[in-house]
């Protein structure tokens, strides 16, 4: 299974424009934003627990990064309510679940091989970060080897100009709105940019941006047989 697997091709999904579709564990239903493979695939998604919904217990061979959009997640590890921001390293293992039910963005197989670190950050209660630039403020999540993420504040009337990342920039649109040059993009959109150039963004509302940068792959061609060398599930 492909979807929008060509990382060179700039790519944008509003709420309502992309299906939720049942995945194999009954109340947990999952947007599919990018995927290469079938179950055991390099993707990035929305996943949407009903409550009391659980998922069984497996390994997460190429490594789970989550941020909790709504509501609360857990595991055997912990409890995790919106706002917590998730590193689950390659080879590492859980029975996730909800009682009230949760939304979450979720990467997988996307760690570099050497990132070792589990990682939980609460960033509802970790303060922002004033920049060099006014009105905008971050709270830093993780960074390895050229990759970087972030939470991104921008002041209502923001406008600058801003250089994207050679390595490639995905935005998730947490809370508010804000436009460029080649659209307008509200709370649930999620945009994919190859980066490499400058782009000029205005919010006019504020908004909060969950943003990673600088990872994604060079070698398209070897990504796109990702699904031919995962064994079936």
């Amino acid at each position: 299974m492909k979807i929008r697997a060509d990382f060179s091709q700039r790519v944008v999904v509003r709420p309502g424009e992309a299906d939720w579709t049942p995945s194999p564990q009954p109340g947990v239903d999952r947007l599919m934003l990018d995927r290469i493979g079938e179950e055991i695939a390099r993707a990035t998604s929305l996943v949407r627990f009903s409550p009391g919904s659980f998922f069984p217990f497996h390994e997460h061979g190429g490594g789970e990064e989550v941020f909790v959009v709504d509501g609360v997640f857990e595991d055997e590890y912990g409890r995790y309510p919106a706002g917590t921001y998730l590193r689950d390293p390659i080879g590492s293992s859980h029975a996730p679940f909800t009682q009230d039910g949760c939304t979450l963005f979720v990467k997988l197989w996307q760690f570099a091989p050497g990132d070792k670190e589990r990682v939980v950050i609460d960033t509802a209660s970790s303060a922002w970060e004033q920049t060099a630039t006014p009105g905008v403020a971050v709270k830093p999540l993780h960074s390895f080897a050229g990759v970087s993420t972030l939470l991104i504040q921008l002041a209502p009337g923001l406008r600058l100009n801003r250089p994207l990342n050679p390595g490639g920039e995905e935005i998730l649109v947490l809370e508010g709105a804000f436009a460029d040059g080649e659209g307008e993009y509200s709370k649930g959109a999620w945009i994919r940019d190859p980066g490499g150039r400058e782009a000029a963004i205005v919010s006019q509302a504020g908004c909060v941006l969950f943003v990673k940068a600088g990872h994604l792959p060079p070698d398209l061609g070897a990504l796109q047989d990702f699904a031919l060398a995962q064994p079936a599930r």
